[in-house]
């Protein structure tokens, strides 16, 4: 268990059962599958040709449950020849993003991804994700919402996020 942050109100259990409850809330109603493409825009991170070539696809919201927090997805690719690290997540519609893995059933908050050369990080339902907590406003279906991605190596990529509604299913996404 993550201990509480500074000036954080409550106990560190109770914050982590209420994120874990909002996260198996929204994943659990966010479907899951492989990956495609749908949803997303980004400009290209690359450093040449032999580095990190970075874009972003399938990226969606599903319409949060709660009033002060979501789960995010998309996927990450990487054409390029060199791997880079996905270092942190941001947003105007957020006081803050952070970065989850789930293994065996079990949530834990990561300070980094590694995206790998000639591949993909995904963040899908049941697996990775992003969850947006402390809410500005309750996105709605249809909402868009802005992120900026920040590696290690690469140049930051803005994407565009759209909100889906909380029982989307992607046909090609995740």
């Amino acid at each position: 268990m993550n201990p509480a942050r500074p000036g954080s109100p409550g106990d560190p259990g109770k914050r982590l059962a209420l994120t874990a409850i909002a996260v198996a809330g929204a994943l659990a109603l966010a479907g899951c599958g492989g990956s495609g493409s749908s949803g997303a825009s980004g400009a290209s991170g690359s450093s040449g040709s032999s580095g990190a070539e970075l874009s972003v696809q399938a990226s969606y919201m599903p319409q949060p449950v709660s009033a002060d927090m979501a789960a995010g997805f998309l996927t990450i690719t990487n054409k390029g020849g060199t791997k880079d690290e996905l270092t942190s997540v941001t947003s105007d519609s957020a006081g803050e993003i952070t970065m989850h893995e789930t293994n065996g059933g079990a949530m834990e908050e990561v300070n980094s991804f590694e995206v790998p050369a000639h591949g993909q990080l995904v963040f899908k339902s049941g697996g990775n994700h992003l969850m947006f907590e402390k809410l500005k406003h309750r996105p709605e279906q249809g909402d868009t919402i802005t992120l900026k991605l920040k590696f290690a190596e690469s140049g930051p990529l803005t994407v565009e996020m759209p909100v889906k509604s909380a029982t989307y299913n992607p046909s090609t996404g995740h």
